[in-house]
């Protein structure tokens, strides 16, 4: 089946990416193919609304981990919309979507999300709106079901499990360990330079 039409078409990944890893990549890549998708911007999230109580690395590091991830792939690139908020303001997907649209009337957007964010799309905030105004994809591994009443509107795609995390991640540099090859190694000289994580 093909995908594709006129318009130019964007894949929004959103997260807090702390840190970026190989995963984020995987998916990001995996759906640009699947779905015939010309760029995928990655747009890293100041507040994400279910992560509003917890601890997140500073915005210039995080831009400055995805940046350096994603330099060698012409079809990936970063975009900022989410930190232009006020500091205080959690990031509505409804929000982002809805600024995007009317800054590129042209462009039709796919918001990338993964199994388990897709079983939450009941809770999102004005959903009802938000599933009109973009197409959602979400990436599954086989054989998992992703049941709620918005799944209708939601093109699905599989994709191989690989359990690696940011939270992952981040335990194994507190613990002194190795993450060579769990993020691209630009991103890892980044966090050693930095020492981000560290206990």
């Amino acid at each position: 089946m093909s995908f594709r039409n006129s318009r130019k078409k964007v894949g929004l990944y959103g997260g807090t990416f702390d840190p970026i890893h190989t995963i984020h990549l995987i998916v990001a890549e995996q759906a640009r193919d699947a779905l015939e998708i010309d760029e995928i911007w990655f747009l890293p999230a100041r507040i994400p609304p279910h992560k509003q109580t917890k601890q997140i690395t500073a915005d210039i590091h995080r831009v400055e981990m995805i940046a350096r991830a994603i330099a060698g792939h012409s079809d990936f690139r970063l975009d900022t919309i989410e930190l232009e908020r006020e500091p205080e303001l959690p990031s509505y997907t409804y929000d982002t979507v809805h600024i995007l649209k009317e800054r590129h009337p042209d462009i039709d957007f796919y918001f990338i999300i993964g199994g388990d964010m897709a079983a939450y799309l009941p809770k999102w905030h004005r959903i009802d709106e938000l599933i009109l105004m973009v197409q959602f994809v979400a990436l599954a591994r086989p054989g998992y079901v992703m049941d709620n009443p918005y799944m209708r509107h939601v093109i699905e795609t599989e994709m191989p499990q690989l359990d690696v995390s940011s939270s992952m991640i981040r335990k194994k540099i507190a613990q002194g360990r190795s993450i060579r090859y769990l993020v691209p190694e630009a991103v890892r000289m980044y966090i050693e330079e930095k020492r981000l994580y560290e206990a």
